[in-house]
């Protein structure tokens, strides 16, 4: 098959005019074709239309979305138009860096990365698209196809940003994904909007922490041929969640369906909760239903903070779950799990593993979300094995106290053993350590 471009040709950047050349062909789709590039001396990727999508619209649309730029660093945003010696034209956006995989490979577990992983790219999904929203923006195809994540991180990174619009604006003739289209766009009752997003972005997110469709239950395998009519009734006419708690027509089956039956009892509550509520009354109430990426975010964040290790095979649980007393089995290998202390900070619980790191927002509300920066972690004594602490690892010093005892500094690079009851002051903020014995239901459910 002929390709659009060819190695070695030079096309022009608009409207800096810099010299584009195209090194090889990565891939395609149904709008066009996307090359590795050099430009100036860097390395970038260049998507280039096909003649029939390569539309006066679609050039307007694209020279918009530069002028706006990216509403953060995660979206692999257009650049800079490109034009040349062809009858097309295309743009010039970030190479995405071999390290990200797609959600397909999680799918196919091709890879099959740790829950911190998975929640921290739900995280970074949901804040992504929280900025975009927020510039009065719609993504308009959310699906696995165009979400990356870093499966030794949680990292992503989003492309395919060509077609983001205005919220609102029917004039794009993207409609979406199938199966990951709201059930009113399916159903051609409304166009692709922020207010669909979120159904998207609902099951996208089902997808990577249950490795199944939310919709996709008895009914769907008992459907012998999955045609136009089916799709058509199973994701907009009739759609059911598979653990509706009011109608269990759609139940998974046991015999086909055993990967989402096994992840759905690991979750917490009230993230299957944000589930039910946005296969229930999210699709039926599209304005008020769905769940918003704030409330998403801030179940995934508890989540994160919730993680515990098996000491015996080192799969992680969730404390809201196996929290006792006693503390339920590991629910892979079933040996004893025991609990480690827990911060409390306000209305948050950290549990304080052995490679728990604190980051400066979660001692500090009015911050922003970022993983990259420390400010505690978890240490273990250098001469007592069995004495653990907590290392001040920010550029300001902490005050601690065990009760009665007078305070004491925490300067920076020094550490504090950990034991119950004892107070820290991080600055803009306190927290309190609670041995396992004192993490209780009503502890956890005033936190949350």
């Amino acid at each position: 098959m002929a390709r659009l471009l060819m190695p070695g040709q030079v096309v022009r950047t608009e409207p800096s005019g810099q010299a584009c050349r195209v090194e090889h062909f990565i891939g395609g789709g149904g709008q066009g074709e996307v090359y590795r590039a050099t430009l100036r001396g860097d390395g970038v990727a260049l998507k280039w239309y096909f003649p029939h999508t390569a539309t006066p619209a679609q050039r307007a649309a694209l020279a918009a979305l530069i002028r706006r730029g990216a509403p953060s660093t995660r979206f692999l945003w257009p650049v800079e138009l490109a034009g040349g010696d062809v009858a097309s034209f295309g743009y010039v956006m970030p190479l995405r860096p071999a390290r990200y995989r797609s959600i397909t490979d999680l799918l196919r577990r091709r890879v099959e990365p740790r829950f911190r992983v998975l929640v921290t790219a739900g995280l970074g999904l949901v804040d992504a698209f929280l900025q975009l929203h927020a510039r009065g923006l719609c993504y308009r195809d959310i699906s696995f196809g165009n979400a990356f994540f870093d499966p030794d991180t949680g990292d992503v990174l989003i492309c395919d940003n060509d077609n983001v619009g205005i919220d609102g604006d029917s004039t794009s003739g993207v409609l979406g994904t199938p199966r990951f289209m709201a059930p009113e766009v399916v159903r051609r009752e409304a166009w692709p909007s922020a207010d669909t997003d979120l159904h998207s972005l609902a099951v996208l997110l089902f997808y990577m922490l249950m490795l199944h469709h939310p919709l996709e239950g008895r009914r769907e395998s008992a459907t012998a041929s999955l045609d136009k009519a089916a799709i058509a009734r199973l994701f907009g006419t009739e759609p059911r969640f598979i653990f509706d708690p009011n109608d269990d027509s759609n139940r998974p089956d046991p015999d086909v369906h055993r990967v989402v039956l096994s992840f759905w009892p690991l979750y917490p509550a009230y993230l299957q909760d944000l589930f039910t509520r946005a296969f229930t009354a999210g699709l039926r109430d599209p304005r008020g239903g769905r769940v918003r990426e704030g409330q998403w975010r801030a179940a995934l964040d508890r989540m994160r903070d919730e993680i515990v290790y098996c000491g015996a095979c080192g799969a992680e649980s969730f404390a809201s779950v196996v929290a006792g007393p006693p503390a339920a089995p590991c629910w892979s290998c079933d040996a004893p799990l025991t609990l480690p202390p827990a911060l409390h900070t306000g209305r948050r619980v950290i549990m304080l593993n052995y490679d728990t790191r604190l980051h400066p927002y979660q001692l500090d509300e009015r911050l922003a979300y970022d993983f990259t920066s420390c400010a505690g972690r978890v240490v273990r004594h250098p001469a007592l094995a069995s004495l653990w602490g907590l290392r001040n690892e920010g550029g300001s010093g902490w005050v601690a106290d065990r009760g009665a005892a007078e305070p004491f500094s925490v300067p920076p690079g020094a550490s504090v053993v950990l034991s119950d009851g004892l107070h820290i002051h991080f600055g803009a903020g306190d927290g309190v350590v609670r041995a396992p014995t004192a993490q209780t239901e009503g502890q956890r459910a005033e936190a949350s």
